[in-house]
């Protein structure tokens, strides 16, 4: 499984809507590796259409890392690293190439750089004191703790603003120093070749257009409803990422047409795209590097593959 190159695996990112999963599926099947995948809303039973789950384009392609829990519980980056490293050892152990995919940022990061997390435990007498404290007085309390944060979701949801604020107390030592979270383990998990999918503005931007309005077509609408009506809050529900959150504001009256509903969700999920190119790009700046496949062209896309990796049918 290993190539001379001392690559041991492929990952392939991009932004939303960049066709990542058809070229992973492509990929794996020509070199009869198994899909990681690396999707923080991908993880939940129930969230088919809203995540672009698309399990019909894996075919006979074993894949990993989907449906894993469901909306009861709150799946965390450390759920993800703890999970992925497992899926990771079972292809291992089986000598199967991992081939991951996906576009959330920061659990790529975590699988690439192999983050050092700690399980950080409820702590109830902190949430009793937390209790009474306004969302704005709540994120100056995480950003007293933590300057920098990953996630600006964690600055808009009360929830997710509790809970990182929890976890940078645990992580704080007692001198009240950060105790250094979420660097590079000592051990790397994964020596990947790092395949990036790129469009040009205009292109994704219609991309994106077109494969929201196809969701919609599919029932979109529909899964959200369903998803409340089988006892997701309509505050679970806007944790899930743009297409839920906006969605579950339609349903509870935010818009008063479907065209005004769909203009929101697509300008934000444009806007979302060119912050997981940021992000990406950042990644590069990290030492992450990354082989950028314009379009998604995929024999360009088997070609670099089939400089570390045998493919099907060549020697």
């Amino acid at each position: 499984m290993v190539s001379g190159s001392g690559f041991d695996s492929i990952v392939i990112l991009g932004p939303t809507a960049a066709g990542k999963t058809s070229l992973a599926v492509s990929v794996a099947r020509e070199t009869g590796g198994e899909i990681l995948s690396v999707d923080s809303r991908q993880v939940y039973r129930g969230l088919d259409i809203g995540s672009g789950k698309d399990l019909r384009e894996y075919g006979n392609v074993p894949y990993h890392l989907i449906d894993v829990t469901d909306l009861s519980s709150e799946y965390s980056l450390f759920d993800f690293q703890r999970d992925f490293r497992e899926a990771l050892e079972n292809l291992r152990s089986r000598r199967v190439l991992p081939v991951a995919v996906g576009g959330t940022g920061l659990y790529l990061d975590a699988a690439i750089r192999d983050y050092d997390l700690q399980e950080v435990p409820p702590n109830p007498a902190l949430r009793s004191e937390l209790e009474g404290l306004s969302l704005d007085e709540l994120a100056v309390r995480l950003l007293s703790l933590k300057a920098s944060v990953h996630n600006r979701t964690d600055l808009v949801d009360r929830e997710r603003l509790l809970r990182a604020i929890e976890i940078a107390e645990y992580r704080n030592d007692s001198s009240g120093n950060p105790a250094r979270p979420g660097l590079p383990g000592k051990n790397k998990t994964l020596r990947p070749l790092v395949l990036g999918v790129r469009f040009e503005r205009p292109e994704l931007r219609e991309r994106i257009r077109s494969r929201l309005e196809e969701r919609i077509r599919e029932g979109l609408v529909d899964e959200v409803r369903e998803l409340h009506e089988k006892g997701a809050s309509w505050e679970r529900l806007e944790r899930l990422g743009l297409e839920y959150r906006f969605t579950a504001r339609y349903l509870q009256g935010d818009w008063q047409t479907e065209r005004e509903w769909f203009d929101v969700l697509f300008r934000e999920i444009c806007r979302f795209a060119k912050r997981q190119e940021t992000w990406f790009r950042g990644m590069e700046r990290k030492g992450v590097s990354i082989e950028w496949i314009d379009r998604g062209d995929r024999e360009r896309a088997l070609e670099l593959v089939g400089r570390f990796f045998p493919l099907k049918g060549k020697p």
